[in-house]
């Protein structure tokens, strides 16, 4: 199994790791594509204004452009410890040990608009760039990314279950029909249901922990809500799609 998260907006500053080094990352073939993006965002921070119109910054946050200059020689860190935030909190990765913590590095998989997708623990400076950001004179990220991306998901999907739990701007990136997705609603007394927005990642972040670190290895949606109804949570299933329920 296959867990696909979402990367986050706020990174971990630092690390202890040596410099960015592209051919280490996990699935090379995504290095030329990672090169180049890696390549025009350094040479955007060195227009302050330009950056900011490109990445959605306010000069309040010339710190993310001070990062993205940095990219290549700064500090790294294993990607599922760099990226922080509410998804990354309710998964918790540092408070799982022995082979719980061994079968969730192997099965998380995060999506990134830099590096396309990431093994948990790929080195990887702090950087900022979102899925929705428009590099000067390149098109959408997603027209960049799709035809790298796909073909690598779909050989993943054929041999182990997928499950997205991509936000939308993300799954974008590269498009995986067959996988299992997943979203959260939130229940009133009187039945009536409302799609939930922040603490959606909580939840996510949630289930991801469960599916990352148990010893089952599902084949289909049903074994996955199996999984997490086991967890505690409540989760109804149609086809491919899963809702999480909970109580508003």
């Amino acid at each position: 199994m296959i867990v696909l998260l979402p990367p986050s907006e706020t990174k971990r500053t630092g690390g202890d790791g040596p410099p960015l080094r592209l051919d280490r990352l996990s699935t090379p073939e995504l290095t030329p594509t990672r090169t180049a993006l890696v390549d025009e965002l350094v040479a955007l921070a060195a227009d302050a204004s330009a950056c900011r119109r490109a990445l959605g910054l306010s000069p309040s946050q010339d710190a993310e452009i001070a990062r993205n200059a940095e990219l290549r020689p700064g500090p790294t860190l294993p990607a599922i410890n760099r990226y922080t935030g509410v998804l990354y909190d309710a998964l918790d990765i540092e408070s799982l040990s022995g082979a719980a913590a061994a079968r969730a590095r192997s099965r998380l998989v995060i999506g990134s608009a830099l590096f396309g997708l990431l093994r948990a623990d790929d080195p990887i400076p702090a950087y900022r760039l979102s899925a929705t950001s428009k590099l000067p004179g390149s098109g959408p990220l997603a027209a960049r990314w799709r035809p790298q991306l796909e073909p690598v998901l779909a050989a993943w999907s054929a041999s182990d279950l997928v499950v997205d739990l991509r936000s939308g701007s993300y799954a974008a990136l590269g498009r995986l029909p067959g996988a299992v997705r997943v979203d959260v609603v939130a229940e009133h007394d009187d039945g009536s249901r409302k799609v939930v927005s922040h603490f959606n990642k909580a939840h996510k972040g949630r289930l991801a922990r469960v599916l990352a670190g148990t010893k089952s290895e599902p084949a289909d949606a049903g074994a996955v809500a199996a999984i997490a109804r086991r967890a505690g949570m409540r989760v109804e299933r149609q086809d491919n799609q899963l809702t999480v329920v909970i109580a508003a």
